[in-house]
């Protein structure tokens, strides 16, 4: 990738922005001591949560804008790259980052529940915009991590900065599941164009060339990333979208079964499934019953 910088360690990041290195692990970073710069593509090999304080007016990513005047949290996976629009100018970076490498975490319970926090996977329009209630309180979880780190390292040192950041990201938990009902004009209709987009699926041959949808196809064909459109469903239904899927083929094989021309195989084969055994498997475990007992009863 073109105009790509790399950021394997806090320290680098640290450089980038004007910032000390207080602990080679972790950091607070005030972007608003960072020099002025060029819109750059970026590594990161840690994670990264951005609280960007922008009152200038709406930002633009890719073809798309977003209201950022209230202030929004961005959150970067460990391993990710950020592309951003370039549009030759520099700009004054604003707002703070929290930097921690997955090191930091190894042993503790952030890192062993890290998969957890979902929201590590979400694209940048699908950032979490905070209240000013909501952002007083992601100021004082970063003033308390910045309070130890400037404290000097000691053997305390870890668990109360990494508990800091579980209790941030558990708060950001929290602002999503605000998110998700507060910004239904964003998300309206989404399970209706979830509906519709595995109605025409399986009305089509793309079963049989392509197997059954995934969560990711059907989020890419929606505009959402994975992880965004996973949680975004779970909330609305309590069901994982796999799940969903999973009782769209079922409803769909019901309706098929009372075809007594075709084979329960080649429902299954219709479907979308490789192997038959799978079809039967996964339909007695969402019914109780074979496909072919089934048949018998209807």
């Amino acid at each position: 990738m073109d105009n790509l910088i790399r950021f394997e360690t806090v320290s680098d990041y640290n450089a980038f922005n004007n910032a000390e290195t207080l602990h080679p692990l972790v950091s607070v970073i005030d972007l608003a001591n960072a020099n002025p710069r060029h819109a750059y593509n970026m590594y990161f090999g840690f994670y990264t949560v951005f609280l960007k304080e922008v009152k200038c007016g709406d930002l633009r990513y890719g073809k798309n804008t977003y209201d950022y005047q209230e202030g929004t949290l961005v959150f970067i996976g460990s391993g990710q790259v950020v592309s951003v629009e370039h549009t030759g100018e520099k700009y004054q970076p604003k707002g703070y980052a929290l930097v921690f490498h997955p090191d930091l975490i190894r042993g503790t319970s952030l890192g062993t529940n890290i998969q957890d926090y979902t929201f590590f996977g979400y694209h940048s329009n699908e950032a979490l915009h905070i209240s000013e209630r909501e952002r007083k309180i992601v100021k004082d979880c970063l003033a308390k991590i910045e309070f130890e780190l400037e404290h000097g390292i000691d053997k305390h040192s870890k668990r109360l900065v990494v508990s800091n950041i579980e209790m941030l990201l558990n708060y950001c938990i929290r602002f999503y599941d605000r998110q998700f009902i507060t910004r239904d004009d964003i998300h309206k209709g989404v399970l209706e164009r979830f509906e519709h987009l595995l109605n025409n699926y399986f009305q089509t041959d793309r079963p049989q060339s392509l197997g059954l949808p995934s969560v990711a196809w059907c989020a890419s064909e929606l505009n959402f990333s994975a992880s965004y459109f996973g949680d975004l469903v779970k909330k609305e239904t309590g069901r994982t979208a796999q799940e969903y899927i999973q009782a769209k083929v079922i409803d769909m094989a019901k309706e098929r079964i009372f075809d007594q021309s075709k084979s329960i195989s080649e429902i299954a084969y219709e479907l979308g499934f490789k192997y038959p055994q799978h079809f039967t498997r996964l339909f007695k475990q969402k019914t109780g019953i074979s496909p072919t007992e089934y048949r018998a009863l209807n």
